[in-house]
C-alpha cells in the first residue's frame, strides 16, 4: 500500500513538472493579427500597407456556427468575400459586393450552364449572409476569373482570385470604409478582443484614411474556417521612388503594439509583420537597423532558431521578390526606427546554425505556426 501511495505521489509530482514546463514553452493561438506592406515596383508601382486579423475559432470572430458549417460542409465553395474594394469585380464600380466563389463543375460547358450551378450554390447563402451583416446585396452578376496574373506574381494559392474561379457577385451601396470597418468589426470581434489594442487598434485608425477598404473573407476547409478581417490603405504610383522602407509609416503609426490578448502566456508567433517587395530587377535588402535572427533551413523555408528574441527573418534577402517577415520574441512592442531597413547596397550576411535534435520540436512548431500566419498573406491579391 506504502508502495502505491509513492508511486501515485511520483505520477503526481511528474504531472505538475510536465504542466510546468510546458507553461513556459511556445503557445499557439488560434487567433492572429499580421500587418503587411507590399512595395509592387512590378506592376502598379503603388504600395498598400493593411492589417489582418484572422482565426479559425468562431468564438474569435463571430459568425453563426450553423452557417460556417454549412458553408464548409457544401463542398463547392472555395471562399466568401464581403468587401468596398473598389471595382471588387470588372465591371463593378462605386459599390461595395458581396462575392461567394464556387468551384466549377467540370460537367458545365457553355456560360449559360456555368451560371446556372454557380446561382444555385450561392443563392443558398446570400440571404442569411445579409441578416447577419445587415445587408442589402442584390445580385450583379456572375465572373469567371480569366487569369492567375495576379496569384503568379505572388505565389498566391489562388483561392480568392485565380483561373476558373466562378464568382457569385451581389452588390449593394457603397459605404465608407471607416462606418463600415466599425459595424462588420463589432459584429466580428469580440469586446474582450477589440479591448486588448494591438494591431486592431492601428486598422481602426487607418480605415479613416481616404484610400482605406475592408475585405471579410471565409475561406472553408475540411474541418474548420480560416475566418479574415482586412483593412488595407493604397499608396498610389510611389513605389518606384522608395529605396528606404519604414513599415509603420504605411501604417500612419509610430509604434506597433502587440494584443493584450496574447498577454497570458508566450505566443511570439501570433503577431507578424511582413513586407514584400516585387521588383523588375534584382533588389536586395540592406541597412536593417533592427535585429535579424539567426535562422535554420527546413523544407526551403528559413526558421528562426530562438523565438524568444525579436527580429527579421529574410527569406528570400534577394531577387525580384524578397520578403521580410518581423516577430515580437518576447517583446510587445517595436517602433518604426527599428523596423527601418533600405533596398539594394551592401547585401545582407545573415548567419545560419545547425540544427540541434533537441529543438527540432520547436522548429517543426514554427512552420506549422508560421505556415498558418502566411496562408493568408499568400491567399489574397486583388
Amino acid at each position: 500500500m506504502q508502495q502505491m501511495i509513492v508511486l501515485f505521489t511520483i505520477m503526481v509530482l511528474i504531472g505538475i513538472s510536465a504542466n510546468y514546463a510546458y507553461s513556459q514553452e511556445m503557445s499557439l493561438a488560434t487567433f492572429q493579427e499580421i500587418a503587411q506592406i507590399i512595395v509592387d515596383k512590378r506592376i502598379s508601382q503603388n504600395v498598400t500597407a493593411s492589417i489582418t486579423l484572422q482565426s479559425t475559432s468562431i468564438q474569435e470572430i463571430k459568425i453563426p456556427s450553423e452557417l460556417e458549417q454549412r458553408i464548409r460542409e457544401n463542398g463547392n465553395i472555395s471562399a466568401v468575400i464581403i468587401t468596398n474594394e473598389d471595382e471588387c469585380i470588372l465591371g463593378v464600380h462605386g459599390e461595395s459586393c458581396i462575392i461567394i466563389n464556387v468551384k466549377r463543375n467540370a460537367a458545365d460547358k457553355n456560360f449559360p450552364a456555368i451560371q446556372n450551378s454557380t446561382l444555385k450554390i450561392s443563392n443558398q447563402f446570400i440571404d442569411e449572409i445579409n441578416g447577419i451583416f445587415d445587408t442589402k446585396a442584390k445580385l450583379h452578376s456572375t465572373f469567371i476569373q480569366p487569369s492567375d496574373e495576379a496569384n503568379v506574381s505572388l505565389q498566391t494559392s489562388g483561392i480568392i482570385s485565380g483561373k476558373g474561379t466562378i464568382s457569385a457577385v451581389y452588390t449593394m451601396p457603397m459605404e465608407d470604409t471607416h462606418s463600415m470597418y466599425e459595424k462588420i468589426s463589432s459584429i466580428l470581434i469580440p469586446k474582450i478582443i477589440r479591448n486588448s489594442g494591438g494591431f486592431y487598434d492601428v486598422a481602426k485608425n487607418l480605415s479613416t484614411d481616404e484610400n482605406a477598404k475592408m475585405t471579410f473573407t471565409i475561406i472553408p476547409s475540411e474541418n474548420k474556417s480560416l475566418l479574415q478581417l482586412r483593412l488595407s490603405t493604397n499608396y498610389s504610383g510611389i513605389a518606384s521612388n522608395i529605396d528606404k522602407i519604414k513599415p509603420l509609416e504605411f501604417l500612419k503609426t509610430d509604434e506597433l503594439y502587440r494584443s493584450e490578448y496574447f498577454s497570458t502566456g508566450f505566443y511570439p508567433l501570433n503577431s507578424i509583420i511582413q513586407v514584400v517587395i516585387l521588383s523588375t530587377e534584382n533588389t536586395n535588402f540592406s541597412d536593417v537597423n533592427g535585429n535579424i535572427l539567426q535562422t535554420q533551413t527546413i523544407d526551403n523555408e528559413e526558421i528562426p532558431l530562438d523565438i524568444t528574441k525579436e527580429g527579421w527573418i529574410f527569406d528570400p534577402k534577394e531577387g525580384q521578390i524578397i520578403q521580410g517577415k518581423y516577430i515580437f520574441g518576447e517583446k510587445t512592442i517595436v517602433s518604426n526606427q527599428e523596423l527601418e531597413f533600405s533596398l539594394g547596397g551592401k547585401k545582407l550576411q545573415t548567419e545560419k546554425l545547425e540544427v540541434d535534435e533537441s529543438i527540432i520540436v520547436v522548429i517543426i512548431i514554427t512552420i506549422v505556426a508560421i505556415a498558418a500566419a502566411m496562408f493568408y498573406l499568400k491567399g489574397y491579391k486583388k
